[in-house]
C-alpha cells in the first residue's frame, strides 16, 4: 500500500482512497451519508483542504483533494475516519475496526490527468453497475462539477476551470469529456 505521508505536498492535489477494513461496508444508511459529507467539509475547511470531486461507495471513498499546507489531508482523514467510525459504532450497534487502518494517497498530476481522475472518481457508481448513469447517484460530485448543482464542499480546481470561460461552458467540457467516456466505462454482461 501506498504511504500517505510522503505524497502530501501542500498545493498538489492528491487522490485518497478510504477502504472499508477487509472491505466490509462503511455506509449503511442515508443517514451515515449526509454525516459524512458534513465532516468532511468541517474538516477540509479545519485543515485546509480542496475538495475537488468524491463519491461514496458502500465499501469505500474516494476524494480528489489539494491540501494547502503540510499534514492536512493526513489530519482530514484521520479525524474523518475516527469521527464516522463513531458514528456507525453507534447508529448501527456494532463495535470493531471500520476502515482500513491507512488510506491510499496517489499524487495527481495537474495536466489533463487530473480531469481524468475527477471522471474516474465520479463514474464508480456506473462502473460498479449501480446507477446507470452518473448523474443518478447522489453520493458524488458529478452533479454539480458536470451540471452546476450547488455542492458547498467543492472548491473548482484551475484545471477545471479552464474547461470553460463561464460556468455553463466548463460543466458541458466536463459533461463531454465524462460522458463521451460513460459507455466505455461498464463493459457489457456476460451471456
Amino acid at each position: 500500500m501506498l504511504s500517505h505521508v510522503r505524497f502530501e505536498i501542500p498545493g498538489h492535489a492528491l487522490h485518497v482512497i478510504q477502504r472499508g477494513r477487509l472491505r466490509s461496508p462503511c455506509f449503511f444508511s442515508e443517514e451515515d451519508c449526509i454525516e459524512y459529507l458534513a465532516w468532511l467539509g468541517e474538516y477540509a475547511v479545519r485543515y485546509a483542504c480542496s475538495i475537488h470531486a468524491y463519491v461514496l461507495m458502500g465499501n469505500h471513498v474516494h476524494l480528489l483533494l489539494t491540501p494547502s499546507r503540510a499534514g492536512g489531508v493526513t489530519s482530514l482523514m484521520r479525524s474523518l475516519r475516527e469521527r464516522h467510525a463513531a458514528h456507525i459504532d453507534v447508529s448501527s450497534h456494532r463495535d470493531g475496526a471500520l476502515w482500513e487502518d491507512r488510506y491510499q494517497a496517489v499524487p495527481v498530476h495537474v495536466g489533463r490527468y487530473l480531469l481524468y481522475c475527477m471522471r474516474y472518481i465520479e463514474l464508480n457508481p456506473v462502473r460498479a453497475r449501480m446507477v446507470a448513469r452518473p448523474e443518478h447517484y447522489r453520493w458524488s460530485s458529478f452533479r454539480a462539477n458536470a451540471w452546476g448543482w450547488h455542492d458547498a464542499l467543492l472548491t473548482p480546481h484551475a484545471r477545471y476551470c479552464a474547461l470553460g470561460r463561464d460556468a455553463r461552458s466548463r460543466q458541458a467540457a466536463y459533461r463531454a469529456l465524462l460522458l463521451d467516456q460513460t459507455s466505455l466505462a461498464v463493459p457489457p454482461l456476460k451471456a
